[in-house]
């Protein structure tokens, strides 16, 4: 993107020169990717808040016998125990406090560098790393376990076939399979956001915007080119912001989509309250198409109006198929590996994974030659792979030393307890659950916030599932940080110019416009929880 790629350098200095660039505002202020005053500001912050005292409620956390959402190793029941087991350590409680003090400060900071960009993307994934280092905070090999979990192949490998099929020419023959009848942009924010979503709810959603990508670049192109300009801000957003958008409020459909439906689906078991598949779709599946064509309407109307034609998706995608010819050669073993993919996704993931199974198909592409090493190396762009690992790695630190616990049980205590008693505890749940992913997976989110707040569903007098199936389906509210999901990490990466290699949204995108698409979000799930369906379906005893 431009901002990662700007030419405009900040003024170097030099010995003549050194005190008189300092004076100037405009070296202070900087460019992207290089802002000396938000890089002092956030040194300071972070270096506060790992010497300032551990707070006493953090303390008391580290001693308490299993707490509710902690994620202990196996015959323990404190964290401390639980982390000087993982470290081989004899730390006390007050040390232990102290290593999950600076995981938290490392959270804000981290989220601030990601969401200011004042330092590069790439520095910021590394900063993370470095930090975990140098405060010992997780075993070193552990810290490089955290850094390749099996979503960062994932990530890794489906850029590699999502270049494999716009480098063998198969994305226009799909383009056309799945907009071909796609008249024109109204169309598209409502037909086809409404399918994508739906399909996204048993499907994996990563795999449908990496498919999608390259394709939407082809609509980009011709949408450019008809409206006599290089490059359109607002109708890239349209198109990679909105499939991000429509994919992520899929996740509320079924329980197939993994992870966090996974996750909540097991602490109902818990509770001796077992929610079958049929009917989390009963709960789930009629928001998703409220909540797309909402995603899908808020959209056209920010971004219509600065979009002076009428783009016909129907017609791009006839013309980038016409004279195509019959699928040989290197396109035609590009489809057959990415039928191959979808099994292996399909029937294969939960003992390989997403990762391990995409990296099948990766090699498999480079010993039948339809990409070489090279080419494979430019259209994976390290910066972004490394993005998501970093969120990782942050995740399990947060999550081993009882961080991610206590800024959950913090958060909740700071709500009014006007909306932490009665129906309200949706509110406080959806919103506390959003909050936190933005800026941790959605799994990891869930799994930390998820035994917090189901308790309290029986002293607000609540249904359970209320207050976990509110805090699963805010769970995929992450709109409005590019680590917030892997489908906002895969379109920030692909989303790039066809000609010139520039990509085409920023990380100020995705707040600028993924923040309001958070709110809309939750006002439709609140919208659902005390007006909607929800008050005329059967909640079990």
């Amino acid at each position: 993107m431009s901002d990662l790629q700007n030419t405009t350098a900040v003024p170097e200095l030099s010995a003549g020169s050194g005190l008189s660039e300092l004076s100037k505002w405009s070296w202070w202020v900087g460019v992207p990717g290089q802002r000396p005053l938000l890089i002092l500001a956030l040194f300071i912050f972070f270096t506060t808040m790992v010497l300032m005292p551990v707070p006493g409620s953090m303390l008391s956390l580290m001693t308490e016998q299993d707490p509710l959402g902690a994620s202990l190793k196996s015959g323990t029941h404190t964290f401390v125990d639980s982390y000087n087991k993982l470290m081989g350590s004899s730390l006390t409680a007050t040390e232990v406090a102290q290593q999950a003090k600076v995981c938290v400060a490392l959270l804000f900071t981290a989220a601030l560098c990601w969401g200011t960009e004042a330092i590069p993307l790439g520095a910021t994934n590394i900063l993370v790393g470095v930090i975990l280092y140098l405060f010992t905070i997780l075993p070193i090999n552990d810290i490089g376990k955290a850094y390749l979990k099996d979503a960062v192949w994932f990530i890794a490998g489906v850029l590699a076939v999502a270049g494999g099929v716009s480098l063998t020419g198969l994305d226009r023959r799909i383009g056309y399979l799945l907009l071909g009848r796609i008249k024109g942009l109204g169309g598209f924010v409502s037909v086809f956001f409404v399918t994508l979503a739906i399909a996204a709810g048993f499907f994996s959603e990563h795999a449908l915007v990496a498919l999608l990508c390259p394709v939407l670049l082809l609509v980009y192109k011709a949408g450019c080119k008809k409206m006599d300009v290089k490059h359109s801000k607002h109708l890239a957003v349209l198109l990679f912001l909105g499939i991000c958008f429509a994919a992520n409020v899929g996740g509320s459909g079924s329980p197939a989509v993994g992870g966090r439906s996974a996750i909540m689906v097991g602490y109902f078991s818990g509770y001796n309250m077992p929610i079958s598949f049929g009917q989390w779709m009963m709960y789930g599946l009629p928001i998703v198409p409220i909540l797309a064509l909402a995603m899908g309407a808020y959209l056209f109307f920010i971004v219509r109006r600065k979009i002076p034609i009428n783009i016909n998706i129907s017609e791009i995608m006839k013309e980038n198929v016409e004279g195509i010819g019959p699928m040989r050669g290197k396109e035609l073993r590009m489809a057959v590996l990415f039928g191959l993919l979808v099994v292996l996704w399909v029937f294969f993931s939960d003992s390989y994974g997403l990762g391990g199974t995409t990296a099948i198909v990766c090699l498999l592409m480079l010993l039948s030659r339809i990409m070489t090493w090279k080419e494979m190396q430019n259209r994976v762009p390290i910066d972004v792979v490394l993005l998501y690992a970093g969120a990782c790695a942050m995740g399990v630190a947060l999550k081993s030393t009882g961080g991610a616990l206590w800024v959950a049980r913090s958060f909740l205590d700071l709500l009014p307890q006007a909306i932490t008693e009665g129906g309200a505890i949706v509110i406080a749940v959806s919103l506390f659950t959003t909050l936190i992913t933005n800026f941790m997976s959605d799994g990891a989110a869930v799994g930390a916030i998820g035994p917090v707040v189901l308790p309290m569903a029986a002293m607000a007098g609540v249904h359970l599932w209320k207050v976990g199936l509110a805090c699963a389906f805010s769970s995929s509210y992450a709109h409005a940080m590019v680590v917030g999901t892997v489908n906002n990490a895969i379109a920030y990466s692909m989303a790039r110019d066809p000609e010139t290699g520039d990509p085409l949204l920023s990380v100020t995108d995705f707040i600028v416009y993924g923040f309001p698409a958070i709110i809309i979000s939750l006002a439709v799930l609140w919208g659902v929880a005390f007006f909607g369906y929800w008050n005329f379906l059967p909640w079990p005893s």
